[in-house]
């Protein structure tokens, strides 16, 4: 942290977990440390190849976009204070692994209630839900997205083998409406791609930089 007093606050990049029907927030995931590097791609959704000509540039949808980041996680801090930091000394980091980790589990007590469900008897036993995942990178980049790819590479231990650094790597697809439809969590990321459009209007080139008088 900086000893400035008038530096800038640096925000921080994290995953916010939200009720998929309302969008009302469940869980907020901050990062330790903003990821140095985002990569990001985006495939394009036209229609397919070979259709009536009429139809070349048209699109069906919003881009599929994946997103890749690695996030480094470290008690070196926290341990310099032990009396101030007690679970830092007793556990490590595994609480902020977790909390990363389980956005991929489902409950636990969905679980068990499928199980019970089964017991039961009943034929069909329906996917369980899960929050959704907002992807937080400032405030003009919330978007909903989906883990596709995730992995822990655990880089130092305690005498307990607790580990006290780790690095993450996360892949994650951001949902459109094509996926979300036009509820709640849909207009997020319509807001998304509507901050995307007014950023774009903020350039404007000219013809004469690329050796053009004009468009034949």
């Amino acid at each position: 942290m900086t000893t400035f007093p008038n530096a800038p606050r640096l925000l921080k990049a994290g995953i916010v977990l939200v009720d998929s029907d309302n969008a009302t927030p469940l869980r907020i995931i901050t990062l330790q440390y903003n990821p140095e590097t985002l990569s990001r791609s985006l495939q394009p959704q036209a229609v397919k190849e070979g259709g009536d000509r009429s139809e070349a540039t048209r699109l069906t949808g919003p881009p599929v976009e994946t997103i890749k980041f690695d996030a480094t996680i470290d008690a070196t801090d926290q341990l310099e204070f032990p009396d101030q930091n007690p679970d830092a000394v007793q556990i490590g980091i595994q609480p902020q692994l977790s909390a990363l980790e389980t956005i991929v589990y489902p409950f636990s007590q969905q679980l068990f209630a499928n199980n019970r469900s089964a017991d039961r008897g009943m034929l069909e036993i329906l996917p369980m839900i899960a929050p959704l995942p907002l992807f937080v990178w400032s405030k003009k980049r919330v978007v909903p997205v989906r883990i596709t790819d995730f992995s822990i590479t655990e880089e130092a231990f305690d005498t307990a083998l607790n580990p006290i650094r780790a690095k993450v790597s996360i892949g994650l697809r951001v949902l459109s409406v094509t996926d979300l439809g036009f509820n709640k969590s849909g207009n997020l990321f319509m807001t998304y791609q509507q901050n995307k459009e007014q950023m774009a209007s903020l350039v404007h080139g000219a013809m004469s930089l690329m050796g053009l008088g004009g468009i034949a």
